[in-house]
């Protein structure tokens, strides 16, 4: 097999963090075909270094390959859904417990800090209905990583990183259910609190609470979308508008 150039290497890399974003942000939605002939059109790139960048995803799990059709997004299923959260709850649990142990003055107040900084963010850009707002996503991911940020385990910090990152795959197929009926703010509150007090046993239980009610609030709306939307002849689900 010849080398693949230099260049066709580093365009595949950035295509590859392309797609990906794409996929865990829900804007390549589970089941849909990734078509090589738009996908070199809609990412700039040729069929050798998409080549390499969809198998670079298949490796990672977000994409499947179809035996003589090529890839497309790896399918959400509740089953796998559950096992992810689990996962993050003990991840997560370890890590809090080692940055409880660990942290310092300065970690207090970030932990503090960022929960402030959320606290003051409307989840919703509309008052009547769900519009995400993108603000209070950046500020609630730098919450849980100011979390776990005193941890003194940088591999575990790094498989955390991860779970959260796929987990946003399914939160991005989740649309109103969270809101408003869930008061994430308290939620948010009680965990920063027990963690700054070093009540471990207590900051891991919550935010082991927090998981799994989201866990809960994306199945069921995972199931709902499954129940009203037939796939399609190929077993791929329908793509939205």
């Amino acid at each position: 097999m010849l080398p693949v150039p230099d260049e066709e290497l580093t365009l595949a890399t950035a295509v590859h963090r392309r797609l990906r974003e794409d996929i865990l942000a829900g804007r390549l939605p589970p089941g849909s075909k990734l078509k090589l002939r738009d996908l070199t059109g809609c990412y700039g790139a040729g069929a050798s270094p998409m080549r390499e960048a969809l198998s670079k995803l298949a490796a990672e799990g977000l994409a499947e390959r179809l035996e003589h059709r090529g890839f497309r997004v790896s399918q959400a299923q509740p089953a796998q859904l559950a096992g992810l959260i689990r996962s993050r709850v003990l991840a997560e649990g370890a890590a809090l417990h080692d940055a409880i142990q660990h942290g310092d003055a300065a970690w207090e107040e970030a932990v503090l800090l960022a929960e402030h900084r959320l606290n003051r963010l409307a989840r919703s850009l509309h008052p009547a209905r769900f519009l995400a707002n993108p603000e209070w996503e950046a500020c609630h991911q730098q919450f849980h990583q100011a979390l776990l940020s005193a941890c003194q385990a940088p591999a575990l910090l790094a498989f955390c990183e991860r779970l959260r990152e796929e987990a946003g795959r399914y939160r991005a197929l989740s649309n109103t259910r969270a809101y408003p009926d869930r008061d994430v703010a308290v939620e948010h509150a009680e965990i920063a609190q027990a963690t700054i007090r070093r009540e471990a046993g207590r900051a891991c239980a919550l935010l082991a609470q927090h998981y799994e009610r989201t866990g809960r609030i994306v199945g069921t709306e995972m199931q709902a979308v499954r129940g009203n939307e037939p796939a399609h002849a190929d077993g791929t689900a329908p793509r939205g508008p």
